[in-house]
């Protein structure tokens, strides 16, 4: 049971392309209806049916060596290919939440031997995204999978909020817009605060960990199940709208009577960026999440779901 990576309806006997790896309904299964990358590769780059007879045809090795369209093409080619079931990386698909979990845990302890090696400073240049260094691009991105690692509580939290809600986006949306969507919000969660920071002349900050993304997770199931069941803590039962919005309303508050995007070491201006990015991004994938209700998916309503503890959060600079 899937959706169809082409209309996105959901096919109870979903059809899987040999050639590309991607799922599809009964009406997009065939080649030709799903613009399959393996149309343009009749002779199979891969070598499976490459026959060697004539190189010149458009398409082969020789014929589009100089076309910067039908390289393009290949390399999706090969992309959609080794995401797909039979590829390198197919392991990954529908499993892209416990990839990005277990690339969090590896940056975490890579921060520590960035720590022993280089001390500080090594630390912050290489994992924390830095308003006095926000031209440190790859800090953008490993900001992200990045936490304090002097407060264990930073990542156990945050992983806890990936590991209990971020399967039922994904399996809702599929693992490669998941992912796009996960580092989208990241990045954006990060940037925005450093950015306010220099906007409003505050002293240099930095930002660590993947709190913008997993407030933006919360915040597109606030739109698809506003009425779900979560424990706050593990103890405190509560429907996770109430939960969401309290947050996001208390972040608010502190950020307009203090004027800073932190308080407290909490980066609340990211929390409220990833948020607002997790509402609107559920709300135009409304349709993904009603077609993937039931088994494997989310089903909208007033349905109680996954429990689970109400989102990150904790001190020491990060979000």
């Amino acid at each position: 049971m899937a959706t169809c990576d082409v209309c996105g309806e959901y096919e109870n006997l979903p059809y899987q392309c040999k050639r590309c790896g991607q799922t599809f309904c009964a009406e997009h299964r065939l080649p030709e209806n799903h613009d399959c990358p393996g149309l343009a590769e009749w002779d199979d780059p891969g070598g499976v049916f490459d026959s060697g007879f004539d190189e010149s045809v458009e398409g082969g090795p020789a014929g589009d060596a100089g076309d910067g369209a039908g390289v393009l093409d290949r390399v999706k080619g090969r992309i959609d290919r080794e995401t797909g079931t039979g590829g390198v990386l197919g392991y990954f698909r529908n499993n892209a939440t416990y990839a990005i979990l277990l690339a969090m845990w590896v940056t975490f302890v890579a921060q520590w031997i960035a720590l022993f090696v280089g001390g500080e400073a090594l630390h912050n240049t290489l994992f924390v995204l830095r308003s006095e260094a926000i031209a440190n691009v790859w800090t953008w991105v490993t900001s992200v999978f990045s936490h304090a690692p002097g407060q264990l509580f930073h990542i156990i939290g945050n992983s806890i909020v990936i590991l209990f809600f971020g399967p039922l986006v994904e399996r809702a949306v599929g693992s490669k817009k998941f992912v796009g969507f996960f580092f989208g919000a990241g990045i954006a969660a990060g940037l925005g605060h450093v950015l306010f920071a220099i906007a409003t002349n505050a002293p240099p900050t930095g930002v660590l960990g993947a709190s913008g993304a997993g407030f933006a997770i919360l915040g597109v199931l606030t739109v698809w199940r506003p009425n779900m069941q979560v424990l706050l803590f593990f103890v405190i039962p509560m429907k996770i709208k109430y939960l969401t919005w309290g947050i996001a309303i208390v972040s608010a508050a502190l950020v307009v009577t203090t004027g800073t995007g932190g308080v407290g070491g909490i980066a609340h201006l990211a929390h409220l960026i990833g948020f607002a990015i997790g509402l609107a991004f559920g709300k135009r994938n409304e349709g993904l999440a009603r077609s993937a209700g039931g088994m494997g998916g989310v089903s909208m309503g007033g349905a109680r779901g996954p429990r689970g503890p109400g989102g990150p959060g904790g001190p020491g600079g990060r979000r």
